[in-house]
């Protein structure tokens, strides 16, 4: 995970690393078994080498299902810094409890290290570290520790610095491998997190990148004790499953001659789609084919030869927070990891949720959303039917008709509808034609009710295996919007949503060049640019948004909503203020 800064629920971009960051969104990755359930065995400790190692493939296959410690140890500049509390054992004691097998503990160690020769770590620190990895150790939890944000905060420099860089790397690695040297071979070591370099082309940043691994590999080796025979993982640069950075992450691993190698790499889905840009409403087509081509890749390159995966963080880059609500449709999210588990395991990937906040409560210790930690628990050993929408929409102005769904039943048998403990009756309620679901006119009127707006009720797709597919009865009409002004801060434009749920916002200029920061689309990035405000009754443009405007030139910005209404509307800023008009 890189960045300059993060608040919780964000995955924010390092400074001048665009390009990397595309590129490490379209990877993807492998590993998983018939094993991958097993629990750990936690060698003696005081053994330099336990009496009989887990195969590598067997190890991390045994990790699955894994996930992330994230904004914690990696927070910078301290541990509580982006807003969650400090870990807890009784926070390990959860995750072993909701079915994890191992967790991964991102790290960053600049802020509690010195910058110059021999670049110290503070005890402190090294001892908070070590108490949180032997919690997790305590729970029969397999556990990776990394060198994390350190990445883009003086790593990123080697090409200007690297004799200093190289040498802080080294003296880095030296003390963690002294201060875990006698920890269980349950504990795993991660080069580098998200491997990135200023200003270089791919062909070098491998070259640094498999400096670094090397460099790393031969100071734990050479650390003795359980490092020995550690497992190590080693990321390809970005840690992008990309065939280029695959290849050369094999050769690496090939020159090392050392069989009790991880490669490891990451995926957070088709950007557009991950973060809402570009139209990327749906997970459509095009990003069900990145996220099959990213797993092809990993399996033919990777652990088809035998090369175990970890596939170090896996998500969307975008949930809920505190102030924004998520940018991706609850149902196509369900969607993206329904099928994002299915690749997994047919790839033989062992996977680990990146959870910053966005997933578990860490003050509760209760998951924020149980229906998307339901779809990706389900989806670590079976398929689930899905449905071209989440949701049915019906125009309270209008006359209630018959609504269509296209069904996805990944491999099971549709087995009918349900409302609650009520199953509805084929035929009557609704038709099934080949995988075109059809409820009728008269089961959406009895289930609308009185028609009120929004969800009036609530149906379920049931298949043979696998979770119901829910679809919502929603009654809506077209949003309403009002004139607004703003300032350089943003504009908050009054509006009657009336059961609507906002999608996109697309924002061109007369001359049909676009308008807003992202230059090269018109549809501007959700929450970044624009955000629904529901329970506030408004929309909001950012203040990124407004200051990127021309000075002067009316922009037109059409707002498209889930049940397929837009409505338009246009802003102009002139000098420190802005006007908003309706149509």
């Amino acid at each position: 995970m890189k960045g300059t800064h993060h608040t919780p629920g964000r995955r924010s971009r390092g400074p001048g690393r665009v390009l990397g960051l595309l590129l490490t969104l379209v990877a993807a990755i492998g590993l998983t078994s018939t094993t991958a359930l097993a629990a750990p065995r936690h060698e003696d400790a005081s053994s330099a080498r336990p009496a009989r190692l887990a195969a590598p493939r067997d190890a991390v296959a045994a990790m699955q299902p894994s996930w992330n410690l994230g904004n914690t140890l990696d927070a910078i500049p301290d541990e509580t810094s982006w807003g969650n509390p400090p870990a807890t054992k009784a926070l390990f004691d959860t995750i072993k409890a909701q079915g994890f097998r191992s967790v991964r503990i991102p790290v960053t160690w600049s802020g509690h290290q010195s910058s110059t020769a021999p670049y110290a770590i503070d005890a402190t620190w090294m001892n908070r570290v070590k108490q949180v990895v032997d919690w997790a150790l305590a729970d029969g939890l397999y556990v990776v520790i990394n060198v994390h944000h350190d990445s883009w905060q003086w790593i990123a420099a080697m090409p200007t610095d690297h004799d200093n860089v190289l040498a802080r790397f080294k003296a880095t690695w030296t003390q963690i491998a002294a201060a875990f040297r006698d920890s269980s071979q349950a504990l795993l070591f991660e080069s580098n997190n998200e491997p990135q370099f200023d200003n270089t082309t791919d062909a070098q940043g491998n070259q640094y990148n498999n400096e670094l691994n090397t460099a790393f590999h031969t100071v734990v080796r050479r650390s003795g004790g359980a490092n020995a025979t550690r497992l190590l993982m080693l990321p390809s640069l970005h840690t992008n499953a990309g065939q280029d950075f695959l290849d050369v992450l094999v050769s690496e691993m090939k020159s090392l001659n050392d069989p009790r190698l991880v490669a490891t790499v990451h995926f957070y889905g088709w950007y557009p789609f991950s973060v809402n840009i570009a139209g990327g409403t749906q997970f459509d087509a095009t990003a069900q084919k990145d996220m099959t081509d990213s797993f092809d890749r990993i399996r033919t390159t990777l652990t088809s030869q035998g090369i175990p995966v970890y596939l170090g963080e896996y998500g969307l880059l975008s949930y809920p927070d505190h102030n924004h609500p998520a940018r991706v449709e609850l149902g196509e999210a369900l969607k993206y990891f329904e099928q994002f588990g299915y690749e997994a395991r047919t790839a033989g990937v062992t996977t680990a949720l990146w959870d910053a906040f966005n997933f578990l409560n860490r003050s509760t210790l209760q998951w924020r959303d149980p229906a998307l930690i339901s779809q990706i628990k389900s989806s670590w050993t079976t398929r689930s039917g899905t449905a071209s929408s989440d949701r049915v929409f019906m125009a309270k102005s209008g006359a209630v008709t018959a609504r269509t769904l296209t069904l996805s039943p990944n491999g099971q048998a549709f087995r009918g509808l349900w409302q609650g403990g009520t199953k509805l009756v084929q035929g009557r309620d609704y038709t099934v034609s080949g995988n075109r679901l059809t409820l009728t006119a008269s089961a959406l009127t009895r289930l609308a009710g009185d028609r009120a707006y929004g969800i009036n009720a609530t149906v379920e797709a049931r298949f043979s295996h696998g979770l119901p597919w829910k679809i919502h009865v929603t009654t809506y009409d077209r949003p309403v919007l009002s004139n607004a002004t703003g300032d350089a801060n943003g504009v908050t434009v009054p509006t009657q949503f009336r059961g609507d749920l906002l999608a996109t916002m697309e924002a061109t200029y007369a001359d049909g060049s676009n308008a807003g920061p992202t230059d090269w689309t018109p549809y501007q990035e959700f929450n970044e640019a624009f955000s629904p405000d529901y329970p506030g009754n408004a929309l909001l443009l950012t203040s990124k948004f407004v200051n990127s405007l021309r000075d002067g030139a009316q922009a037109t910005l059409t707002f498209h909503f889930w049940s397929g209404a837009t409505v338009t509307y246009r802003v102009t800023k002139s000098g420190g203020s802005v006007t908003g008009i309706v149509g």
